[in-house]
């Protein structure tokens, strides 16, 4: 199960049905569970927890150091959920003592060709991450977020959950849940329509959202006006409910 070309450190836990490629290097502290695929020439350097029935394909680099120049040589962790598929030339970085100390991504996230997940980063569940997409530091993807290609999200912003970026999206602010969003920089331009129909959304819900997203982006109002009058909504919507934790918790503004 393990090429007889892989270095791995005698102090890294690898369970025993565990593929390792050829050419790959597993370091020091890192813990592999059942059922993970690595594939040739990837390495992962640790403390590194990664979970079940993950595959990683070639040339990834997986637990590296943070590209920070505060970070001198701190423990600091990545931890991987389950049933992540991790294409080539993925870079995952460990986390700073001053973002927490960790990078954690969850489970049955899809993270495509040359992605790169920078330091702090908490990506949760069910997110695809297209061709290219790139994470600065502490920076939040909830659940089912989809990240087009060649999108650019800048430091500690959030995505919410069930939120689209279109191809080529540079993201400076929060984006809410269920909101598409494009451009340089990228703007506001409607609800994740499909995806919320993906994730089986009622017709009912999904008018509640679209109602709370012409309060938010067509309204005029001021974001403390707006999520004042979404206040009013939430009593009995759930969905708009969720929406507006995520308005009232995020720092740093939306994009409007």
């Amino acid at each position: 199960m393990i090429h007889s070309t892989a270095l791995i450190d005698p102090s890294s836990i690898i369970a025993d049905d565990v593929q390792i490629g050829p050419y790959t290097i597993i370091g020091a502290d890192v813990k592999i569970s059942s059922g993970c695929d690595i594939k040739s020439h990837v390495v992962i350097q640790g403390p590194t927890k990664i979970g079940r029935n993950n595959k990683i394909y070639q040339f990834s680099s997986i637990g590296e150091a943070p590209q920070d120049k505060k970070y001198v040589d701190e423990v600091t962790i990545l931890e991987i959920g389950d049933n992540n598929l991790i294409r080539e030339n993925v870079t995952i970085n460990r986390g700073t003592v001053q973002g927490g100390g960790i990078t954690k991504i969850g489970n049955d996230n899809w993270i495509m060709a040359y992605v790169h997940i920078a330091h702090d980063c908490i990506i949760g569940n069910n997110n695809t991450l297209a061709n290219n997409a790139t994470l600065a530091g502490h920076v939040i993807i909830k659940d089912s977020v989809i990240l087009g290609g060649f999108t650019l999200v800048s430091q500690f912003n959030a995505m919410g959950s069930y939120s689209f970026s279109a191809m080529g999206s540079v993201i400076s602010r929060n984006v809410p849940p269920y909101v598409l969003v494009s451009g340089h920089m990228a703007k506001a331009i409607g609800c994740n329509v499909e995806g919320l129909r993906r994730h089986d959304f009622t017709e009912t819900q999904m008018k509640n959202i679209r109602s709370a997203y012409k309060i938010i982006y067509r309204s005029g109002l001021r974001i403390e006006q707006a999520i004042d009058k979404l206040k009013t909504m939430s009593q009995e919507d759930s969905e708009i409910t969720f929406l507006l934790e995520f308005l009232v918790q995020q720092e740093g503004g939306i994009i409007r």
